[in-house]
């Protein structure tokens, strides 16, 4: 199989489009088919299928990818070695809200740097995803993490890692605690501890609190979301925070998940670059570890 071909697959499985792939490539649509063929041919199993008008991976066009991808970066990385390039290096500046940066992100670093000493990581801060889409289309940052419901973008390629969770906590002695379930009415009185306006999950609790007709007078906000989960320990008030930020937390006892009726639509952590970025080989090398290791994560 030859590098061409894994590229031409690699691109048709990100946007499931013979035509669309042929552009971004500049073949002829006919190229494009053909060498997919003959990967299926050397390969012995179908990679697409086609239902209807859509084109869908096959369960082994979903293995393989994984695979295609890391042989076109080995192809990349060999082609600078025997050049006589130097290991690659540079910036790569990445955004990130605190949640992900404390909880989720450190393995990950940790083994990038072990592939990539000479590359320097810059995080800034985004306090809300809106914030980081923002500093993405403006070419500020390479790469972001966004956690929040699935929604389409014309600009940036966005791609999803890992379901989260979403839980509403409080001191194991506040009132609510105790409670089998608590409404929305229920936190009509009660004092919010609050992320930074347009982060997606304080708006999900804005929004049922106002489809609620609950307009609680009681409201402290934070940027620091370990501030908002001291606060919650020291019976401050209530909070809707990640289950990653929070687990070790519930099963010491230290914060109570309250039995919240409201149903929370799913949230995901997703991670967007524009799809103009040119994908370095740190970068890509980036993006690829990241989709090993937040999908190992979500298995184990």
């Amino acid at each position: 199989m030859e590098i061409k071909q894994l590229i031409t697959f690699k691109i048709a499985a990100e946007n499931l489009n013979f035509t669309e792939t042929a552009k971004i490539l500049n073949f002829a649509q006919s190229s494009v088919t053909a060498q997919i063929k003959s990967l299926e041919k050397e390969l012995d199993t179908k990679l697409f299928e086609r239902l209807g008008k859509k084109l869908y991976l096959t369960e082994s066009g979903r293995q393989f990818k994984d695979y295609a991808e890391k042989m076109i970066t080995l192809s990349e990385e060999a082609k600078l070695v025997t050049s006589g390039i130097q290991e690659p290096s540079g910036t790569l500046v990445i955004g990130a809200q605190e949640s992900q940066c404390t909880y989720r992100l450190p393995p990950l670093l940790k083994e990038f740097k072990h592939q990539f000493p000479n590359v320097k990581l810059v995080f800034k801060p985004a306090h809300s995803d809106e914030m980081a889409k923002e500093q993405l289309l403006k070419g500020n940052l390479d790469v972001a993490f966004i956690m929040d419901v699935v929604k389409p973008s014309d600009s940036l390629t966005m791609e999803t890692l890992i379901q989260d969770d979403m839980k509403l906590v409080a001191s194991p002695k506040h009132p609510l605690a105790s409670k089998a379930k608590v409404s929305t009415k229920n936190l009509e009185h009660e004092t919010l501890l609050l992320t930074d306006q347009g982060c997606s999950y304080r708006t999900i609790l804005e929004e049922a609190l106002r489809e609620a007709d609950v307009f609680p007078s009681n409201k402290f906000e934070f940027v620091s979301i370990e501030a908002i989960k001291q606060c919650v320990m020291a019976e401050l008030g209530v909070a809707l925070l990640p289950a990653m930020v929070v687990e070790r937390d519930l099963e010491a006892g230290r914060m109570k998940e309250l039995k919240w009726e409201q149903t929370v639509p799913p949230f995901f952590t997703q991670i967007a670059w524009h799809k103009d970025k040119q994908l370095t080989i740190p970068l890509q090398s980036f993006i690829e570890l990241t989709r090993r290791t937040l999908k190992d994560h979500q298995l184990n």
